[in-house]
């Protein structure tokens, strides 16, 4: 993925930003409102690394998938689907409320 994909659909990262940084605070996320070298600093001093390492670590997270609700492309719903399922209380499944969808099974 993209920057410009992380700073237009801010909010929506907030789950996999926590994820990859478990100590990471949804106020101070808030505030960061997707400016990359704000984000950058913030992530340095989280992990207290320098900005340098931070920014490498923030590269590699970028290499992951986008959330699904972030860019639906009906040729990678079901991948998409399937992969935010990591996002879900335990005990909640993915595909539960399909049918305001539709069922991809049917023609």
């Amino acid at each position: 993925m993209k920057w410009h994909h992380v700073e237009e659909n801010w909010s929506a990262f907030f789950d996999a930003i926590t994820d990859r940084w478990p100590d990471a605070d949804e106020a101070e996320l808030e505030e960061i409102d997707g400016d990359q070298r704000v984000f950058i600093a913030y992530i340095a001093e989280l992990t207290g690394q320098e900005p340098g390492e931070a920014r490498e670590e923030i590269r590699e997270w970028l290499r992951g998938e986008l959330p699904s609700d972030v860019v639906m492309d009906p040729r990678h719903d079901d991948h998409s689907i399937r992969l935010s399922g990591k996002f879900l209380p335990e005990g909640e499944d993915e595909y539960d409320d399909d049918a305001r969808y539709g069922d991809d099974s049917e023609d």
